[in-house]
C-alpha cells in the first residue's frame, strides 16, 4: 500500500485520538466534570483500541510520532517513511484540536498537557509512562509468541491506565502529536519540550529493552524490510 494511503490513515487515527482523548478533557471541563477523570481515561482507552483495530492494518495505527521513531530506530520501519508519518499525525492532532475548538469553545485549556508537578517530575513521569507503553507495543508487534489478535486490547489498556494514574500530573501524553495538537490550538506551550523528549527518549530505549529481555532465536532478522505497526507487519507493502 502506498505511502500517501498510510499516511493518510495515520492522520485520521490520530485525528480520532485527540479529537475523543483531549476532547473529553474538553468536553468534561463544558460540561462541569459530567465525563470525570476516569471518563477521559477510559475514552484513551476505547479510542486507541478503536483506532488499532479499524487502520492497524492499514498503516500500523502509529499515531504517535515517539512510536514511528521507535521502529525506525531498531530498523523495523524504514527511514523514507518516518518524514510522511510524523507529518500526518501532527497534523491530524492539530486539526483535531481546532474541530473541538470550534465545537465547544476554548474550555479545558484544549486538553493540555501542563505539568502539575516539578518540571524534573513530569519529565519522570512522562518518560516511565511512555517507556511501559512502548515496552508493551513493541512486544505485541514483534514477538511471535503473544496471543494474535490482542494488540489493540493491550496497548488500549495501557494508555488507560497510564491516562488513570499519570494525567493528574502530567496529562500522561506518551505521545508528542497528542500533546502539539492542544497546544497549537489553545498557544499553551509550558514545558511543551518534555512532551517530546520524554516520550521520545523512553520510546528509544523501552524498544531496545525489549529486543535485550527478547530469547535469541526466538524471531526473524529484524533487519527485514518489513515495515512494523501496534500489530505486527504492515501488508503488503508498497510505494
Amino acid at each position: 500500500m502506498g505511502i500517501g494511503r498510510r499516511a493518510l490513515a495515520e492522520a485520521i487515527g490520530t485525528y480520532f485520538l485527540v479529537l475523543i482523548g483531549p476532547g473529553a478533557a474538553m468536553v468534561n471541563a463544558y460540561s462541569d466534570g459530567a465525563v470525570t477523570h476516569p471518563g477521559v481515561a477510559l475514552a484513551f482507552a476505547f479510542v486507541v483500541l478503536a483506532m488499532i483495530y479499524a487502520l492497524g492494518h492499514i498503516s500500523g495505527a502509529h499515531i504517535n510520532p515517539a512510536v514511528t521513531l521507535a521502529f525506525w530506530s531498531v530498523r523495523r520501519f524504514p527511514g523514507r517513511d518516518v518524514a510522511p508519518y510524523v507529518a500526518a499525525q501532527c497534523a491530524g492532532a492539530v486539526a483535531a484540536s481546532f474541530t473541538m475548538g470550534a465545537v465547544v469553545g476554548p474550555v479545558g485549556g484544549f486538553g493540555a498537557t501542563v505539568p502539575a508537578v516539578s518540571v524534573g517530575g513530569a519529565f519522570a513521569v512522562e518518560w516511565l509512562l511512555s517507556f511501559v507503553l512502548m515496552l508493551v507495543i513493541v512486544a505485541v508487534a514483534t514477538d511471535e509468541r503473544v496471543a494474535p489478535g490482542f494488540a489493540g486490547i493491550a496497548v488500549g489498556l495501557t494508555v488507560g491506565f497510564c491516562a488513570m494514574a499519570g494525567g493528574p500530573l502530567t496529562g500522561a501524553s506518551m505521545n508528542p502529536a497528542r500533546s502539539l495538537g492542544p497546544a497549537v490550538a489553545g498557544g499553551i506551550w509550558d514545558a511543551h519540550w518534555i512532551y517530546w523528549v520524554a516520550p521520545i527518549t523512553a520510546m528509544l530505549v523501552a524498544v531496545r529493552t525489549y529486543e535485550f529481555l527478547r530469547p535469541a532465536g526466538s524471531e526473524a532478522d529484524p533487519s527485514r524490510s518489513v515495515p512494523l505497526g501496534v500489530e505486527g507487519p504492515i501488508s503488503p507493502v508498497g510505494r
